[in-house]
């Protein structure tokens, strides 16, 4: 039985498990996004936002639990040159002040269309909030198809409506224009 067991063990060892984690939040916190798999994704969604949400505190205390948890590695840029700060550095200064005024998630996760070419795993993109982009591509397909076929389909019965309308009514017009005739003769 599982009873009070939580998390998924994503095919791992605890330490295997607690290190790809760590090392996750860690490249989102470094370039806000990172691309993974929806298992993982939602394990480390859950550790980052808690984090975060240990950063908003900004104190003392709060820093040694975030570097107890998390590690504090250096940054680098593109070149793999070391840039001047850390991990811990950034998370306190930059990440948690730009969630000052929300009171949870942080991260979303995006389900990407693609799929991991070795197993065919489901890929998605976790990203902090702070990355303003804007959903890219169209509108959905079925938006507002109800309600266009809906109008069509009354317009088409208006119209069907309309011309059984007008092919009774010379027929309608067509008799009382007859004389009538008197029904003695």
């Amino acid at each position: 039985m599982r009873h009070r067991m939580r998390g998924r063990q994503l095919s791992r060892d605890t330490e295997h498990r607690k290190a790809m984690r760590r090392n996750l939040v860690q490249s989102l916190f470094e370039h806000g996004k990172v691309r993974t798999t929806l298992p993982k994704a939602k394990e480390v969604k859950a550790m980052a936002e808690k984090l975060i949400t240990l950063a908003r505190t900004n104190t003392l205390n709060a820093r040694r639990r975030v570097i107890s948890i998390l590690g504090d590695r250096r940054l680098v840029d593109k070149d793999q040159e070391f840039t001047g700060q850390k991990l811990v550095q950034r998370l306190f200064s930059d990440i948690a002040p730009l969630f000052s005024n929300r009171q949870g998630g942080y991260t979303r996760i995006i389900k990407l269309s693609d799929f991991r070419i070795g197993d065919g795993g489901n890929l998605v993109l976790l990203q902090l909030l702070t990355e303003q982009s804007a959903p890219k591509g169209t509108a959905r397909r079925s938006l507002g198809l109800r309600r266009k076929r809906n109008e069509r389909r009354h317009q088409f019965a208006s119209r069907l409506a309309k011309a059984g309308r007008s092919a009774d009514k010379p027929a309608a017009e067509a008799e009382p224009a007859q004389p009538a005739s008197p029904a003695g003769e």
